[in-house]
């Protein structure tokens, strides 16, 4: 896809396993929002040029509550980002999604409280349209992909995103079933939402490591046990993740450039007048919303 720069975000361990391709080079950016998770690493993979940033920083130390959001999404925009592929663990809320599965997707429930969720908080007014959260085309770039790929993948599902760190209780966990969730993890959101804002295609690999509490376990295991099983699930599910971004990266660097209702969200979303938005403002989001004020 050519001219259509493509940013991965992942957990420390994908984002290590990219760090190490050939003529990666860190880059350091600035945002209105504070510095990013870390370093973007940039290279150029199969003629495609690629981003990667692990969500959780070197040595995987931010707290999901933490990880700074709109940095992140903003410097992946900044740096030229259209299309974002989002990787992230999750626990099971179905018998058939098992550990080590890939789940595709394609909705998502936001029970988070206390992050900050829009770029739009001050100065400008947008509510983008976020009725499918996620890029149905990146997905079935995604879907297409899979097909190379030696893992058992799910074409939808539904990801609840919860606040954290602490796991769910099981009476929480057996109501997260209840509402339709399929997965349960802590990172989805705001970052599908700024995705949005930031007129970004964004799609979520998520795999799951192990069945969430509303399953008990088996207490013949040892919690020990239990926790090297999870870890042998997550590193399994994270090397099926890479292979199945690889085999994408190297689909959409064949293709011309694609165009996605994605990128122009913002299109019909600020209701702000713009005559009465303040060139500070506009500055301070150029990169989000320069277009729509006269700019490049």
């Amino acid at each position: 896809m050519a001219g259509q720069v493509l940013a991965v975000i992942g957990g420390s361990g994908i984002g290590e396993s990219f760090a190490q391709r050939d003529g990666c080079e860190r880059v350091e950016v600035d945002t209105p929002f504070g510095p990013p998770s870390g370093p973007v690493m940039r290279v150029t993979i199969d003629g495609l040029a690629c981003l990667f940033l692990s969500r959780h920083g070197e040595g995987h130390v931010l707290s999901p509550s933490c990880i700074p959001y709109r940095a992140n999404i903003f410097a992946l925009k900044k740096l030229g980002a259209m299309q974002v592929i989002a990787t992230g663990a999750t626990g099971s809320l179905r018998d058939s999604i098992a550990p080590g599965d890939l789940v595709i997707c394609d909705q998502v429930i936001d029970r988070t409280r206390f992050r900050a969720g829009t770029f739009f908080d001050e100065g400008l007014v947008s509510h983008v349209e976020l009725a499918d959260p996620f890029c149905s085309r990146l997905r079935g770039e995604l879907i297409h992909a899979s097909t190379t790929v030696d893992a058992r993948l799910h074409e939808d599902g539904t990801y609840i995103c919860m606040e954290g760190p602490a796991l769910s209780t099981r009476a929480e966990s057996l109501m997260h079933r209840e509402m339709g969730g399929d997965l349960i993890g802590m990172t989805c959101m705001p970052e599908a939402k700024l995705a949005r804002e930031a007129e970004l295609c964004y799609a979520l690999v998520a795999f799951a490591t192990d069945y969430d509490a509303w399953r008990p376990h088996d207490p013949d295991v040892e919690a020990t046990e239990l926790l090297a099983e999870i870890i042998s699930n997550m590193r399994r599910a994270s090397a099926a993740a890479i292979s199945l971004i690889d085999a994408t990266i190297k689909h959409l660097a064949s293709q011309g450039s694609a165009s996605c209702k994605c990128h122009d969200a913002l299109e019909l979303a600020i209701w702000s007048d713009k005559s009465t938005v303040d060139r500070a403002t506009v500055e301070r989001l150029e990169p989000l919303v320069g277009r729509y004020f006269g700019n490049p």
